[in-house]
């Protein structure tokens, strides 16, 4: 049995959800989302929550099972509430600045990177040295928040780069004479 997959998933109010074949869609204050599952799995909708049961006891309908509930439950997380990344740059002259929907990122690359935010996730740069990245897609939000960090990942000697919130580096020492 599927601890996470037999909890069936609240719907506070304000948010509607909708199941048509195997395709629920999720309607709250924030937008709309949807969700696709697997022939493995029967999706039902009563009295404000929405319960997940396998179809049958193979190994399959099991994984899908509790995997269908958590996309389900963030489907309705991002749609109250949504999803943030939060970024820091360290380092020297390291800068990040938003100009209309184009981040523009000083890094000590001998060009300035310009990255343009897709649709459905906002980026803003409170400060120069942090990037708050916020959307209703978890998966899309972190990608970019991905993106972002991949133009210059934290080293492990000076700690140098674009880190997540509260991540530790693991920090090296450098050479001895």
């Amino acid at each position: 049995m599927s601890r996470i997959g037999k909890r069936p998933v609240d719907l506070p109010s304000g948010v509607t959800a909708s199941v048509s074949g195997q395709t629920v869609e999720v309607k709250g204050p924030k937008g709309t989302r949807s969700f696709n599952a697997t022939d493995d799995v029967t999706i039902t909708v009563e009295d404000n929550q929405v319960q997940i049961a396998p179809r049958g006891k193979s190994k399959r309908a099991r994984q899908q099972w509790g995997m269908s509930r958590t996309q389900i439950a963030n489907l309705v997380t991002g749609v109250t509430e949504g999803f943030k990344k939060e970024l820091e740059i360290q380092g020297v002259g390291y800068r990040a600045q938003l100009q209309g929907n184009t981040l523009k990122l000083n890094l000590g690359l001998s060009h300035d990177v310009d990255f343009t935010a897709p649709e459905g996730v906002t980026i803003t740069a409170p400060k120069q040295t942090e990037i708050v990245v916020e959307g209703i897609d978890q998966q899309l939000v972190g990608q970019v928040a991905a993106n972002i960090r991949e133009w210059r990942r934290p080293e492990p000697y000076k700690g140098k780069g674009i880190r997540y919130k509260g991540e530790y580096i693991f920090r090296k020492e450098g050479k001895k004479k």
